[in-house]
C-alpha cells in the first residue's frame, strides 16, 4: 500500500507540472492569433495565479476536512476542465475566464501534497518528487511544438487536458489508499488552523515567505518569457522557441534527481546555497556578450539545474523550522506568497519588455536572485538563534 501510494503521488506530481510550461510555449502564437500585446501573457497567469493564492489559503481548512486524496483529486479535475476551455478560447477574455479554475485547482494540490511529503518522506523523495513535476513541464513544450508543428495551439492544450483527464480517473481509483494515510494521520496534525496572522508572528516566517516570493517570482518569470526572450533577442522561429523552452524545465529535472542522490548528505540549507549559486552562473551565460546562441541555451539550463534543488529545500525543511503541528498551514501561506510573485512578477516584467526591452530578463533575474539569497539566510539564522535560545533554557 505505501509504494502504490508513492507511485500515485509521483504521478500526482507529473500532473502538476503538465499545464505549468504550456502557456509561456505557446504564447508567441496564441499572441497573434487573438491580436494582443505580448505583455497580455500576464494578465493570464496573473488570474491563474490569483486563484491559487485563494485556494492555497484554504488549503489547510480544507486538507483537515476532506483529506489529501479528496483535494489532489479534485484539483486535477479542475485543471484538466480549465485546460480544455483554454482549446476552445477564441477570445482573450474567454481564456482568462478558463484562468479562474486553473489557478483554483493548482492552488490546494500544491499546499496539499507538499505538506504530505515534507511530513512523511525523505528530502530525497521530495526531490525526486519535484523532479517529476519537471517530467511534466519537459513534455508540455514538446507536446505544443509538435502540436504548432502539424496542427494549433489549440490541440496543444487538448492533448494535455485528456492526459490529466487520465491522471484523474487514476486518482479517483485510489481514493482508498488515501484514507488509509488519513486514518493513519498523526494527532499533531489534527489541531487548528493557524491562520495568516497567527503564522506571521512565528519568527522567520515573514522572511522565508518574502524569499519564496522571491524564488519562485524568477522561475516563473523564466518560465513564461523564455520562450518570447529567444524569438525577440535571438531571431528564433516560434515552433523552435517552443521546444527549446525545455531547456530549462530539463535543467530543472535534472538538478532534482541529482539533489535526490545527495540530499540526505547535504542536508536542505546546503542545497539551497548551491542551488542559488548555480543560478548566478545561468545568469552570467544569457549575460555574455556572444553572438552564438550557444551560451544563451546553456545559461537556461543552468539556471534550471541551479532551480532545482530550492523549492523542495525550501518546503522540506518547513516542518523542523517551524513544527509539524504548523507546517500545513505555513505551507498553505507559502503557497499563497509563491504564486504572489507568480501572480505579479512575470506580468510587470511583460511591462518592461513592452516599455522598454526584453533583453532585460537577466538583470531582472538577478535581483530576485539576490533577494531570494537574504532572506533565506536570515530565515535559517532566526530559526537556529531560536532553537539555540530554546535548548539554553
Amino acid at each position: 500500500m505505501y509504494t502504490l501510494l508513492l507511485i500515485i503521488i509521483y504521478l500526482a506530481f507529473i500532473s502538476l507540472g503538465l499545464p505549468d510550461s504550456l502557456l509561456g510555449s505557446a504564447w508567441p502564437v496564441m499572441q497573434q492569433n487573438f491580436q494582443v500585446p505580448i505583455s497580455y501573457a500576464g494578465i493570464v497567469t496573473m488570474i491563474i495565479s490569483g486563484g491559487t493564492i485563494c485556494s492555497s489559503l484554504m488549503s489547510d481548512r480544507l486538507t483537515k476536512n476532506l483529506g489529501t486524496g479528496i483535494v489532489t483529486t479534485v484539483s486535477v479535475l479542475l485543471t484538466a476542465v480549465a485546460l480544455f476551455g483554454f482549446s476552445t478560447a477564441n477570445a482573450f477574455w474567454i481564456l482568462c475566464l478558463w484562468a479562474i479554475p486553473y489557478g483554483l485547482g493548482a492552488g490546494a494540490i500544491d499546499a496539499a501534497l507538499n505538506n504530505y511529503v515534507a511530513l512523511h518522506y525523505s528530502s530525497r523523495h521530495m526531490s525526486w518528487l519535484h523532479c517529476f513535476w519537471g517530467v511534466g513541464t519537459i513534455a508540455s513544450p514538446y507536446i505544443m511544438s509538435y502540436s504548432l508543428t502539424h496542427s494549433s495551439w489549440q490541440n496543444g492544450y487538448r492533448v494535455v487536458s485528456m492526459i490529466q483527464i487520465t491522471i484523474t480517473i487514476i486518482l479517483i481509483l485510489s481514493l482508498s489508499l488515501w484514507k488509509l494515510q488519513k486514518a493513519n494521520a498523526s494527532t499533531k496534525q489534527e489541531g487548528k488552523s493557524l491562520g495568516l496572522k497567527n503564522a506571521l508572528k512565528i519568527k522567520g516566517v515573514p522572511q522565508l515567505l518574502l524569499g519564496f516570493f522571491a524564488y519562485c517570482s524568477a522561475e516563473a518569470t523564466v518560465m513564461l518569457w523564455v520562450s518570447s526572450y529567444l524569438v525577440r533577442t535571438r531571431g528564433m522561429e516560434e515552433e523552435k522557441a517552443a521546444s527549446f523552452a525545455a531547456l530549462f524545465f530539463i535543467g530543472i529535472t535534472v538538478g532534482r534527481f541529482l539533489s535526490g542522490v545527495v540530499s540526505e548528505k547535504l542536508g536542505d540549507r546546503k542545497l539551497i546555497r548551491i542551488g542559488t549559486s548555480i543560478i548566478a552562473i545561468g545568469i552570467i551565460c544569457i549575460l555574455l556578450p556572444v553572438t552564438t546562441n550557444l551560451f544563451v541555451l546553456s545559461g537556461f539550463i543552468i539556471i534550471g539545474l541551479g532551480c532545482a534543488p530550492v523549492y523542495p529545500s525550501i518546503i522540506h525543511s518547513t516542518p523542523n523550522n517551524f513544527g509539524e503541528e504548523n507546517s500545513q498551514s505555513i505551507i498553505g501561506i507559502q503557497m499563497a506568497s509563491a504564486y504572489i510573485g507568480s501572480t505579479f512578477m512575470p506580468p510587470l516584467f511583460g511591462l518592461i519588455a513592452n516599455h522598454i526591452s526584453i533583453q532585460l530578463l537577466p538583470v531582472y533575474l538577478i535581483f530576485f536572485t539576490l533577494l531570494m539569497i537574504v532572506m533565506i539566510e536570515k530565515t535559517y539564522r532566526i530559526v537556529h538563534l531560536k532553537k539555540e535560545t530554546i535548548s539554553f533554557e
